[in-house]
């Protein structure tokens, strides 16, 4: 079962990561300044990941689809990378560098896993 860990960031902000069942990092959010917003925003993630479409931006031609998505790009290194998008298209959440496309298939498949049922734990 997979957790959100909140907590405070060095500049006085508040941030989350959602983490697998095994303790990786698969998603990581923005800063917020308050840990309300922060709360807020594991809601937003809880939500969206369920109902968000697949946007793969490393095909040719790919299919622009509307919000809440997963956009599915490749970073200036060759890695794939994706990012949550709210409704509103706000980027509420964000992985890490993939070496291989389906890596970061699967990194999208365990949020929509873990996401919903996640427990919140908050750190000092």
């Amino acid at each position: 079962m997979g957790k959100f860990v909140m907590g405070p960031t060095k500049n006085g902000g508040f941030r989350f990561n959602l983490k697998a069942g095994n303790g990786e990092v698969i998603a990581t959010s923005e800063t917020y300044s308050t840990d309300s917003a922060c709360k807020a925003g594991i809601e937003s993630v809880r939500k969206n990941a369920v109902e968000a479409k697949l946007e793969d931006q490393t095909v040719e031609n790919f299919e622009k689809v509307t919000n809440p998505k997963f956009e599915v790009y490749q970073d200036k290194a060759g890695e794939f990378r994706f990012r949550l998008k709210a409704g509103n298209g706000e980027i509420i959440a964000v992985g890490e560098g993939y070496k291989a496309k389906a890596s970061c298939l699967n990194g999208i498949e365990s949020i929509r896993k873990n996401a919903p049922e996640a427990e919140v734990v908050v750190e000092e």
